[in-house]
């Protein structure tokens, strides 16, 4: 899946979310290959109480996570209440350079005897990695394996083998990812966060940028892109942070004003909408680091999401 395309859905998604925080536990932060280069964690349990959040799914979800999300009600598990947060790991396959999977880490509290009861009253049979067992999710073409009985991981064979592979520290995890370890601890106590690694921050930054993004002034600074973190709080309309690590003043500042100028150009010549949108996003560089900030009240973000504006930036 394209890193931008889950980033915007994750974004998207969020809006309407109490303030809960969706951490990872040491399990599923060891489930993560270490080459991951996009992680989303989203607290699922506060999604399914919100009908507006659940619409909005409905409406950005890409494919992709549609399959995930129908899988997991055809595993048995009953996702309204087992579920607490569902975070997605977008990693480097091994042993290959562009090719990407997709893991699923569900964390809540399973009721695992009932749920392999299940499996074996449908003739369900698992096949072994090691001690882990790990069984189809119908016919999805999906698995799920339980690492711990509050920790799931799912996906297509090959992702699930490799998160099991960093679990069992057959392979590293992203545990041993200084850069990601990192970013993470920016940002996961809020009940929506991401972060990127540099392959997939440059390919963010190239799509927030648009036009600018092909001017030499970005491509003399794109390779010092060197990580990012986003996170979301509603708690007083919408705010949404995002920050890009450059480790250089330079970098920070080339992009801080391609992006303002950028923003500078939609405030006099967009819609209606997107001067809207850009009235409310600042644009900043502090300390070698990108910052940018977006805050509007809920009857304006929602104005948004039916703009095609909101539908140029998730198709």
């Amino acid at each position: 899946m394209n890193p931008v395309r889950l980033s915007m859905f994750a974004f998207f998604l969020a809006v309407t979310l109490p303030a809960m925080a969706a951490q990872l536990s040491g399990d599923a932060r060891g489930a993560v290959p270490h080459d991951v280069q996009q992680l989303v964690a989203i607290d699922y349990r506060a999604m399914q109480n919100s009908d507006t959040a659940m619409a909005l799914r409905d409406k950005v979800m890409p494919p992709d996570l549609k399959q995930f999300d129908e899988a997991l009600s055809k595993s048995g598990l009953n996702e309204n209440h087992d579920v607490d947060s569902l975070a997605f790991a977008i990693f480097r396959a091994a042993g290959a350079t562009d090719q990407v999977e997709t893991v699923g880490i569900a964390q809540g509290q399973f009721a695992v005897d009932d749920i392999m009861a299940n499996f074996r009253k449908q003739r369900v049979k698992p096949k072994l990695v090691r001690t882990n067992q790990i069984f189809p999710m119908g016919k999805t073409g999906m698995v799920l394996c339980f690492v711990d009985p509050s920790t799931m991981v799912f996906g297509n064979n090959e992702a699930v083998k490799q998160s099991l592979d960093a679990r069992d520290g057959i392979a590293p995890s992203m545990l041993t990812n200084g850069s990601m370890m990192d970013s993470m601890r920016s940002v996961d106590s809020e009940p929506l966060w991401s972060i990127l690694d540099q392959k997939g921050t440059q390919t963010m930054m190239k799509q927030l940028l648009g036009q600018a993004g092909s001017m030499t002034d970005y491509d003399s600074v794109r390779k010092r892109l060197i990580a990012s973190w986003y996170s979301m709080n509603f708690q007083h309309g919408v705010v949404f942070d995002l920050t890009v690590s450059t480790g250089d003043l330079f970098a920070a500042a080339t992009v801080s004003s391609l992006l303002n100028a950028a923003v500078a150009y939609k405030k006099v010549s967009g819609t209606d909408d997107e001067k809207a949108a850009m009235a409310a996003t600042d644009v900043s560089s502090n300390s070698g680091q990108l910052n940018i900030h977006f805050a509007t009240s809920d009857s304006t973000f929602h104005t948004l999401l039916n703009s095609q504006l909101f539908q140029s930036m998730v198709h």
